[in-house]
């Protein structure tokens, strides 16, 4: 957390707000994240014209002139486009300071990252051997038919893997398998086509929903504006153990799987 959608709805709300803005300077207050902010940084971008921003999995894409900014928000981050009046507070790790505003990273937990990649550089070791992205044309059925043969590793494990395909975490994971009525801990290489149609389908049906509503805001995820998600009110069993299934009443049940919680219910889902 925040996943996909999160990423997503950041990206989106950002955009408009940075491109055609120039970085005029850098400011570093906590270096130390997942990777060490490279020192050089401000050298690397300062002066230069922001032409886009990406996403890429759950890393968010900042072009600019001359290279990429990799962003990841870790378990708690947040990137927010604010006055350059607004203070910084005790997690406001790092700010980009433009002609106008400044783009401000936040992050409690330190688990994020902040790194650059010259344009002169092919490819980047974090990104290369990512899957495909879930909404995109080349995750088809007929792709997780494939990936999925001989698989004997637990559905959810395997739908959450970013070797497979990217950004299904564990929210989206636990929402698609409810809605395609199938078990977590049913192994991936003993689903049938039309299983695997039926998941490929919700898959991409609750990450466009979730991204409709501005993502999930289950403790601290707020966008790049600083307004919280709205998706937790449609969740079906994400979080609900011991409460009745929304389709046939039966208590749902809670279990850990890939050390991740995972929600299903036992009588929907075979």
């Amino acid at each position: 957390m925040p996943e996909l959608p999160e990423v997503e709805t950041i990206r989106s709300g950002l955009e408009p707000l940075l491109v055609h803005k120039t970085i005029a300077d850098v400011c570093i207050r906590q270096a130390q994240l997942r990777y060490r902010i490279p020192a050089d940084l401000a050298v690397c971008v300062s002066g230069q014209r922001i032409t886009a921003l990406q996403r890429r999995a759950k890393y968010l894409l900042l072009q600019v002139e001359k290279g990429t900014i990799l962003i990841h928000l870790g378990m708690t981050g947040s990137l927010r486009y604010l006055s350059a009046a607004q203070a910084p507070e005790r997690h406001d790790h790092l700010d980009f300071i433009l002609d106008k505003g400044i783009l401000r990273y936040r992050d409690p937990r330190r688990f994020g990252l902040v790194l650059w990649k010259p344009a002169t550089e092919q490819g980047h070791r974090l990104l290369d051997k990512l899957g495909p992205e879930p909404l995109g044309d080349a995750f088809t059925s007929d792709y997780l038919v494939r990936k999925g043969e001989g698989s004997k590793r637990a559905l959810k494990s395997f739908i959450m893997d970013n070797h497979v395909v990217v950004g299904v975490g564990n929210i989206y994971a636990n929402e698609a398998l409810f809605l395609a009525r199938l078990h977590p801990l049913r192994p991936a290489g003993g689903l049938s086509q039309p299983e695997w149609e039926a998941l490929h389908r919700h898959i991409i049906e609750v990450l466009q929903k979730a991204i409709k509503a501005g993502g999930t805001t289950i403790q601290d995820f707020v966008d790049g504006s600083g307004k919280p998600g709205y998706f937790q009110q449609q969740l079906l069993v994400y979080g609900r153990d011991k409460e009745p299934c929304t389709e046939c009443g039966t208590i749902l049940q809670k279990q850990v799987i890939g050390q991740r919680s995972s929600w299903f219910c036992p009588a929907c889902q075979s």
